[in-house]
């Protein structure tokens, strides 16, 4: 099943926002990081993945993709704190290999996190 993404980057001061969507998340994200393209994120050397969404269509993650571009900063932040409270680069962790034994510790603390976005595991809002 074809994958969606919803995502937003920051620099390393934390002081731009930066929000997109793509089918591939790990090579949209070092596109970024290799300044490929000219514009905002690479004028603003903005490549660190703060916070990310999987939708599985892409009608879905183009609205929320519009939807969260509407929001003001306090809400943007909000949103990260509560699943990246410390602003870490979660791209970092692409090219790690998990042994089955943390994945399912991985999975056990998501299922039991009572902050979980239930749009990370394909339960969708209506707009």
């Amino acid at each position: 099943m074809k994958k969606f993404y919803v995502y937003i980057l920051t620099n390393i001061n934390k002081t731009v926002l930066y929000t997109g969507f793509t089918d591939d998340i790990v090579r949209r994200i070092q596109e970024h990081k290799d300044k490929k393209y000219e514009g905002f994120t690479n004028f603003y050397n903005v490549n660190r993945l703060v916070y990310f969404e999987t939708h599985i269509t892409v009608e879905y993650a183009m609205k929320r993709e519009n939807q969260l571009k509407k929001w003001n900063r306090s809400w943007k932040n909000n949103l990260i704190n509560k699943l990246n409270p410390d602003w870490k680069d979660l791209s970092e962790n692409f090219n790690k290999k998990l042994t089955d034994l943390e994945f399912l510790e991985l999975l056990f603390k998501n299922l039991n996190n009572p902050n979980r976005d239930s749009r990370l595991h394909g339960n969708e809002p209506e707009i």
